[in-house]
Order: structure tokens, then C-alpha cells, then sequence
């Protein structure tokens, strides 16, 4: 029992020490992401009228084949997630470990906060604040509270292997670097594992559950 908490106890340490040492890094990744969700919030106020209809009758036809019996596939919605998971965390290693990939690891970020900005926006608009904001809980919110945070630390090792190379060119330097970003990615990449189950199982389950208050 000592031990289990001498490894928790130590893994908090790492983690405040990682956000302590990067906290820069991490405004400026954050607010890029926000600057994102606002472009997608922005984008959807401004769309015309058409756009606008398609995008409600998409969700609400949506929300009518659940209500009448639809059942929705989680075994392919699962294979989806992973391939979709697993695929954006190679791709960010392999932008990293370029280092010359940075601004479009980046561009993730900020397309991934264009994401989130356009889908909230879009529900309320299409079912209303309530209702909106609960649909969005209950299909988008959970696997992203890993998601999210995933892809900020992806970012943050992307900048600090780019970093810690420019500083020392060394071969045995850049060795133990892409080492260290390889193993963070692995690490990463499980996590986003987690995520794709949460989103096909739990999300969807909770989903189901709500669905008659829509």
C-alpha cells in the first residue's frame, strides 16, 4: 500500500514538475486552441441560412433514427475512432520528429479547436441551449476531456524535441530526444486508446440513455 502510493505520489510530482517547466508552452498551445473553438463558434454565427438549415435537418434526422430504433453500430464506430486516433498521433510524431513539421502540428491544434467550436455551436443552434449543451455532453465531451489534453502534451513534446535539437545537434543528442518524444507518443497514443473506447461505448450508451429528452 506504500508503494502504490509512493508511485502516485511520484507521478503527480512529474506531472506538476512537466506543467511547471512548460507552462509557457502551454499558453501559447492553449491559446491557439482557443483561438480555434472561436473561429468555429464565429464560423457557424455567420453561415447562410441554407448551410445553417442542412446542418439542423442533419442532426435532428439524426436524433429521429435513434428515437425510432436505430442502432448504432459501436464495434465500427469503435474501429473508426482507433484508426482516427491512432493515425493523428503518428502523424504529430512523424511532424515532430521532422522538427520542420512544428506549424502544422500547430494547424492540428487549431483545426481540432475549430472542431469543437463548430459542433457546439452548430447543436445549440440546431437543438437550442439545453438541449444543445446536454447533446454535447453526452456524444463529444468525455473522450475529449482525454483527447484535449493529449494532444496539448503531443504539441509539447513536438516543440521541445524541435528545441532541444536546435540547441544541441549532436547525434547522440537527437538520439535520446526522438527517444524520449517516441516513447511520450506511445504513452499518448494510449491514452487516445481510452478516448476511442469512451467515445464508442459510454458517450454512445449515455447517448441512448437521453435521447427522448431531445
Amino acid at each position: 500500500m506504500r508503494e502504490v502510493r509512493k508511485r502516485k505520489n511520484s507521478i503527480k510530482e512529474a506531472i506538476l514538475r512537466h506543467l511547471y517547466d512548460n507552462i509557457k508552452l502551454y499558453l501559447i498551445v492553449i491559446i491557439i486552441l482557443v483561438i480555434g473553438i472561436t473561429v468555429g463558434v464565429v464560423f457557424i454565427n455567420n453561415i447562410n441560412v441554407d448551410g445553417a438549415e442542412e446542418i439542423k435537418n442533419y442532426i435532428t434526422d439524426f436524433i429521429n433514427q435513434l428515437k425510432q430504433g436505430y442502432h448504432v453500430d459501436t464495434g465500427e464506430l469503435l474501429r473508426k475512432s482507433l484508426s482516427d486516433n491512432l493515425i493523428l498521433i503518428v502523424t504529430m510524431w512523424l511532424l515532430g520528429s521532422t522538427v520542420v513539421g512544428i506549424p502544422i502540428v500547430l494547424g492540428i491544434v487549431l483545426f481540432r479547436g475549430f472542431c469543437i467550436g463548430y459542433s457546439l455551436s452548430a447543436i445549440i443552434a440546431s437543438l437550442g441551449v439545453q438541449k444543445g449543451i446536454l447533446f454535447f455532453l453526452t456524444t463529444i465531451f468525455l473522450q475529449n476531456l482525454i483527447f484535449i489534453p493529449v494532444i496539448l502534451c503531443m504539441t509539447i513534446s513536438c516543440i521541445k524535441l524541435y528545441k532541444s535539437i536546435m540547441k544541441d545537434r549532436r547525434r547522440e543528442n537527437i538520439k535520446v530526444e526522438i527517444i524520449r518524444h517516441t516513447l511520450v507518443s506511445i504513452m499518448l497514443g494510449l491514452l487516445l486508446i481510452i478516448a476511442a473506447f469512451i467515445e464508442s461505448y459510454v458517450s454512445t450508451n449515455l447517448l441512448m440513455l437521453s435521447i427522448n429528452f431531445f
